[in-house]
């Protein structure tokens, strides 16, 4: 059977065999609803509060500061949406480099009165510091900034932008989605900085897709999006999905334990594919900055990441692009733009996204498949020319 090997660990993570065990049970034998008063009842309720506590152990959190949603979308639509609701409208703010699930409802926001800044990031991906301080001299409600870009790897300064925010009386969210598991991430750490609210969703560590969460300031006041039965302390109503909680909470703890030695390992091959790729004559984004330690994210002038993604998917390499393509308006990535890339070298922009199974011999391998398929482009661009 055809197994490509896959190179596309910011977009999701194989499912680790021990939490896959882990949930069997309660996809079988242990079917109980966590409010339900009887055994069964009580058995799911105990199952989601042993991971309630794996996941705030994680991230340095307390148990009762989590609140489980169903995805990383959801928890940042709960945090931008949630506080909007709860306030009279005025400033939010985010980065221009935010995943879509920050900025998206930060401008459905804009139709309810409240004014929209978009801050500023250097060439190499970091907020501009010095838009960020004009843009908390105005006093927003409402921060966000992505804690490890999900396209370049690289990653914010968040402790000391949430002071500056702190100091202007905002709330200050951290979608920190792909930097638990590859980073150490302290929300008590955070929190005395003025983080107020982080996001970390189970499948970017090995986890299931269906779980993901909101670490939460109990200062913080939250609208739901979602009413109803006053589940996860009335901030997300709906039965819980048990099997997904239980395995994200072994997820965690496995991510906890695996992270150091996983992080010299994956510095070692990003190490390795840079190298390869810079002597391909490629153009490294965010290079100058910290970033996570197993996003490569590159273009070569002239190619269309499109195209070469797709190369290399037949080829037996599973990589992303970072391209946001649709058939009749094709646009290069939004972080690349507000890095100031040429559009032209963005529409190239392609990420390697490595992981735990991932090797020295299968970088090799993808470095040259790389250069074969460059070389057979490049031969075609120039017959068609």
């Amino acid at each position: 059977m055809f197994a490509p090997v896959y190179f596309d660990h910011n977009a999701s993570t194989p499912t680790d065999p021990a939490v896959l065990e882990a949930m069997l049970p309660y996809l079988s034998a242990q079917f109980g609803n966590a409010s339900s008063r009887h055994e069964y009842g009580r058995a799911a309720r105990r199952a989601i509060d042993e991971a309630r506590s794996q996941v705030a152990a994680a991230v340095g959190a307390h148990a009762s500061e989590v609140v489980f949603t169903s995805g990383g979308s959801e928890a940042n639509n709960l945090l931008i949406k949630g506080a909007a609701a709860c306030l009279k409208p005025g400033l939010l703010a985010v980065s221009a480099i935010e995943h879509p699930c920050v900025i998206k409802p930060a401008e459905q926001l804009c139709k309810r009165g409240w004014m929209l800044e978009k801050l500023a990031v250097d060439a190499d991906g970091r907020v501009d510091v010095g838009h960020f301080a004009e843009v908390m001299a105005r006093k927003p409600k409402i921060v966000s900034v992505i804690l490890a870009n999900n396209e370049t790897g690289v990653l914010q300064d968040v402790e000391s932008l949430a002071d500056c925010a702190r100091m202007a009386g905002a709330w200050f969210h951290t979608d920190a989605v792909q930097a638990v598991g590859k980073l150490a991430v302290d929300f008590r750490r955070l929190n005395a900085a003025g983080v107020h609210a982080l996001t970390l969703s189970a499948h970017k560590i090995g986890g299931p897709k269906g779980a993901a969460a909101l670490v939460l300031d109990k200062r913080v006041e939250l609208e739901p999006l979602i009413a109803g039965g006053g589940h996860e302390r009335g901030l997300r109503s709906g039965t819980e999905n048990v099997a997904s909680i239980v395995g994200f909470g072994v997820a965690c703890t496995l991510a906890t334990e695996r992270r150091v030695r996983l992080a010299q390992r994956l510095l070692e091959l990003r190490g390795q594919l840079e190298a390869g790729l810079l002597g391909l004559g490629a153009t490294l984004f965010g290079q100058a900055a910290e970033r996570l330690p197993n996003t490569v994210y590159f273009s070569f002038p002239e190619l269309d990441g499109e195209t070469l993604v797709g190369h290399l998917d037949r080829a037996g390499y599973a990589v992303a692009s970072g391209a946001a393509c649709s058939s009749a308006n094709p646009e290069p990535s939004h972080v690349l733009r507000a890095m100031g890339v040429d559009p032209e070298l963005a529409r190239g922009a392609v990420r390697v996204s490595l992981g735990r199974g991932n090797s020295k011999e299968q970088v090799a391998g993808f470095l040259n498949t790389l250069q074969a398929t460059i070389a057979g482009l490049q031969r075609l661009s120039a017959m068609s020319a």
